[in-house]
């Protein structure tokens, strides 16, 4: 299903705001909401892929199910950023900062090599501590943990025969939006 959606809405170079450095992951989307981020606007959610403008392929029933199944949250996710890593690709420490609904967790699945990812605390001088994550693992962060600093250090190459080249791809459903009141 990945492929797929990588197929209608190709693999992007994300860039850093203010600077425009390239960062090391590819990435895309799926779901109503896709994250990106680039120089001149920063880093947002958009219905459309920033190359294509085409809209987002939806998010896989397996994935929502998996949501269902893990986040504890009673709504949807709007958003599935998909990042791919080759072996030297690294995600540096951040907080997904970016959605209105700290409420909702952020489920993390990893696909492909091995990685070690490394958790903090809210702040970025907080202590951390590291993980080798395997294919098939899920990571939620919610509650206190929904904004700790996290990133992944290193890819552990050739420790996976998913993808036939290699490498990681990390998917992460994400709530953007905090769900609409209705009266009763």
């Amino acid at each position: 299903q990945v492929r797929r959606i990588v197929q209608q809405a190709p693999l992007f170079v994300p860039a850093m705001p203010r600077t425009g450095k390239e960062m090391s992951v590819r990435m895309t989307n799926c779901g109503p909401l896709g994250w990106v981020t680039d120089k001149e606007h920063g880093y947002r959610y958009q219905p459309a892929h920033p190359v294509t403008g085409a809209p987002w392929p939806p998010i896989p029933d397996a994935l929502r199910d998996l949501w269902r199944e893990v986040s504890g949250y009673p709504h949807p996710p709007e958003a599935c950023l998909i990042n791919f890593y080759t072996p030297d690709a690294k995600m540096g420490l951040h907080q997904d900062r970016d959605e209105t609904d700290y409420s909702a967790p952020v489920v993390s699945v990893s696909l492909g090599d091995d990685c070690l990812f490394r958790v903090g605390q809210t702040t970025r001088d907080g202590a951390t501590k590291s993980f080798r994550l395997q294919s098939g693992d899920v990571v939620v962060l919610g509650g206190e943990g929904r904004l700790c600093f996290h990133g992944v250090d290193r890819i552990y190459p050739s420790t996976s025969a998913l993808l036939k080249n290699g490498g990681r791809i990390n998917l992460t459903l994400r709530r953007v939006t905090e769900p609409a009141v209705t009266a009763s």
